[in-house]
């Protein structure tokens, strides 16, 4: 699993990758923002497969940032 942030605004980005059963790689983001008793982290798992880390990563990123950009 890999986690790079990502600070868009108010938001900690965090896209990350996992290998799936098949070999193929899957995407998912967390998206942070708050501090203490009063944060708030969402996650996503996306549904296409990967057969790289970093495409996976990409496309976590890429949706995270948009995600965080409209909110």
């Amino acid at each position: 699993m890999q986690r790079n942030s990502i600070e868009v605004g108010r938001f900690s980005v965090s896209p990350m990758t996992k290998t799936d059963t098949d070999g193929r790689f899957v995407a998912s983001v967390s998206i942070r923002s708050g501090t203490g008793a009063a944060s708030t982290d969402r996650v996503w798992r996306f549904e296409p497969r990967f057969s790289n880390a970093e495409a996976a990563l990409r496309f976590a990123a890429n949706e995270g940032v948009a995600w965080a950009l409209t909110h």
